[in-house]
């Protein structure tokens, strides 16, 4: 076993498609951590998404903080700031997109026994301590929440979003959503 050079990882991921690249969104809504956004930057590189929307006080590229963290994600990674949150839900909505919220909610799925409904999913993380506002929650569609099994019960943010997308991208792998 030899480790692969980043240039054949590079190019290995240049010939496989994100199942993710045409119809999934993420939206991280006051996060508060540079270093979280720019952790989310990464992973959107990583898993391929169509674009990743910032809003509330979520800080924005550039900034040296979040580019530390995303080493250069930010610009490969299609991103926009979001002025007014509910009219982007609606406009959201109003594309097809369903709207799941990573939150802990009476009503939450777990994600491993999650069904999207449809193939557009924008998912929505908020606040590393508060999570999803709750003038937000009203306009989900559903809501997910990681399974745990330890006397905590919660992620750094960076880390809940890089298991979710991985398992979004597990659920757009099966043969039904391809």
């Amino acid at each position: 076993m030899k480790k692969r050079t980043t240039r054949t990882i590079l190019q290995d991921n240049r010939r496989r498609q994100s199942p993710l690249r045409n119809y999934f969104i993420l939206w991280l809504h006051n996060i508060r951590s540079l270093h979280n956004v720019g952790a989310a930057f990464r992973n959107a590189d990583a898993f391929g998404i169509q674009k990743l929307l910032l809003s509330g006080y979520t800080p924005v590229p550039p900034r040296p903080e979040i580019t530390k963290t995303a080493i250069g994600a930010e610009e490969h990674v299609i991103w926009q700031q979001v002025e007014k949150p509910k009219h982007m839900a609606l406009q959201l909505q109003k594309e097809k997109y369903h709207i799941t919220g990573l939150e802990q909610t009476t009503t939450s799925t777990l994600l491993s026994e999650f069904n999207p409904p449809s193939q557009k999913i924008c998912l929505l993380l908020g606040n590393e301590v508060t999570g999803i506002d709750d003038n937000l929650l009203p306009l989900l569609d559903s809501s997910v929440e990681i399974p745990q099994f330890g006397m905590k019960h919660s992620l750094n943010v960076s880390v809940a979003c890089g298991i979710a997308l991985y398992g979004f991208l597990e659920k757009f792998r099966e043969p039904s959503h391809e």
